[in-house]
């Protein structure tokens, strides 16, 4: 643990690429096998399930640090980071642990069956045996809250720096479902093993946002344009007579859309499809907010397969007849995934395909966006005909283009301190629009970006000198302050106050020359539902 503590500490000291790069690199040089494992497992977001709930760490720390519950609480508000703030108030100690970050993660698997009096020991054990950078890491590990800036990429750039393995074999190697308790750094990173890739997608491609104009990129004649659909990205397997379907997560999910059996029937072996899955309610593309009626759900009914059913969107092909496609031109692998579609024969198959836009000039191609909400898409995608499928998000050959987000004004009613850097700050903020009928306000949305530094230092000043009620946390203030709030979508909701739901809020800006009762309205808001 001490080797892993001193590499995290490392990488969370620094914003450059290359110092993180380094430190990775020496860490996978030097670490035992298992050790290694699961650091890539951690910083790959495969962390093993939290034994341990937060209210409980906070009273087991609060006790082993001798001091009341609410203290450890208003410590914890103003630190902003619960691991930080189990390290800092629990006593140092002369106890020194030489276990390894291995058999502390499997010890911590199996203490989430065991009593609250075990887990107390065992935590009260280990927190006085840690020296105060171990004790962060080792509660961030319990947590399973393990967030240091570190990207799989730099990860994976760091491995292939220690091996001498190719970095695009590498990200092939860590996707999928491999898991940590039962894999050898041998077998994971090593040794090529042919099975292993019988599931496995290929890294996802990602498209960086347009930058100036459109026609900067140059001749139109060069770039294809498609529409950006809202759903969850996701490849489609079809290998040896099964089926796989992975979500750009690294999540299988092929128990989660039964309707894509089908492939089998159709989708000859060796067939590798990049698309997205979109709900297709009634024959026509949904909301993102029907999708996720099946996100999450551990058994999907008869009766939700019949109400919201979805669809592949396709959008490239990745590999055929068992060859990797990527390398080939975009112009190419698109001219395959059309022709192994047009050869599908069943009705209502549930693989769509993504049209192409004709254009000539960039113009049309802005016009076409503009349509955008219209077709449930949130813009369009530009790609050059030309292009390689390559590993992550590299700028170039592939950019979204989104429409400009929705906005509406809205009153701050709500704030609560952030966290990390503005933990001594109020900078989480929930806003309210008029409910004209019953004038008052009614909250819609929470949003804790788009200011900047100076503003987020006004308006906690503001909320300091304003607030009305405290309910733990969260302050509520007076209703004084309009901000411009966007989001990307929105859709009527049963689990809201409001009846909408906002996609992706945040503050667009702080509308100084507004007075509360200029603010928009629900009935605004609702208005902007697609019909």
């Amino acid at each position: 643990m001490k080797e892993f503590a001193e590499l995290i500490r490392e990488l969370d000291s620094t914003n450059k690429t290359n110092v993180k790069v380094a430190a990775l690199t020496e860490y996978f040089k030097k670490a035992p096998g298992r050790d290694k494992v699961w650091a890539i497992a951690i910083l790959s977001h495969r962390r093993p399930p939290r034994p341990v709930n937060t209210t409980l760490l906070r009273h087991f720390a609060a006790e082993l640090a001798q001091i009341p519950l609410w203290l450890f609480e208003e410590s914890y508000h103003i630190v902003g980071d619960l691991a930080e703030t189990i390290a800092l108030v629990i006593p140092p100690s002369e106890a020194d642990s030489e276990k390894s970050l291995s058999q502390f993660v499997e010890e911590m698997i199996d203490l989430k069956q065991a009593t609250e009096a075990e887990k107390k020991e065992y935590l009260h054990e280990n927190w006085l045996a840690l020296n105060y950078y171990e004790r962060f890491v080792f509660t961030k590990l319990i947590t399973g809250s393990f967030r240091i800036g570190v990207s799989q990429k730099l990860m994976t750039r760091a491995l292939s720096k220690a091996t001498d393995i190719d970095e695009d074999v590498l990200a092939y190697k860590l996707m999928g479902g491999w898991d940590p308790q039962k894999i050898t750094f041998q077998k994971l990173i090593l040794e090529e093993n042919e099975e292993d890739f019988l599931s496995k997608p290929y890294p996802f491609y990602l498209a960086y946002a347009i930058e100036g104009e459109p026609g900067d990129l140059g001749d139109p004649a060069h770039w294809s344009a498609e529409h950006k659909w809202d759903g969850i990205r996701a490849q489609v397997v079809v290998r040896n007579g099964e089926l796989f379907v992975w979500s750009r997560g690294e999540e299988l999910v092929t128990d989660k859309y039964p309707e894509f059996s089908a492939f089998l029937e159709e989708i000859p072996d060796g067939t590798v499809i990049d698309g997205e899955i979109l709900p297709f309610p009634e024959g026509e593309i949904g909301t993102f907010n029907d999708l996720q009626t099946r996100i999450g759900r551990k058994n999907v009914s008869k009766a939700l397969l019949k109400k919201t059913p979805v669809i592949l969107k396709a959008y490239d092909i990745l590999e055929w007849e068992g060859e990797d496609f990527r390398q080939r031109p975009f112009s190419e692998r698109r001219e395959m995934l059309e022709k192994l579609h047009s050869q599908i024969e069943k009705e209502d198959f549930p693989l769509h395909l993504s049209h192409t836009i004709d254009f000539n000039d960039w113009k049309e191609a802005a016009a076409e966006r503009e349509r955008a909400r219209e077709v449930k898409s949130e813009g369009l995608m530009l790609k050059r005909w030309d292009s390689p499928y390559l590993v992550g998000r590299k700028k170039g050959d592939w950019w979204k283009w989104k429409v400009e987000p929705l906005t509406i004004d809205a009153v701050l009613t709500y704030a609560m301190r952030g966290h990390g850097r503005r933990s001594n700050l109020f900078t989480d903020y929930t806003f309210g629009l008029w409910d004209e009928e019953k004038e008052e306000l009614v909250t819609f949305a929470k949003a804790y970006s788009g200011l900047t530094d100076a503003e987020f230092r006004q308006v906690d000043a503001f909320i300091k000198k304003n607030t009305l009620e405290r309910f733990g946390p969260v302050r509520s203030v007076k209703p004084e302050l309009v901000f411009e709030i966007a989001f990307e979508g929105i859709a009527e909701s049963g689990r809201h106050k409001s009846g909408v739901a906002t996609r992706f809020p945040r503050i667009f800006r702080w509308r100084k020359d507004k007075k509360p009762g200029e603010a928009n309205t629900l009935e605004d808001l609702k208005a902007l539902i697609p019909k």
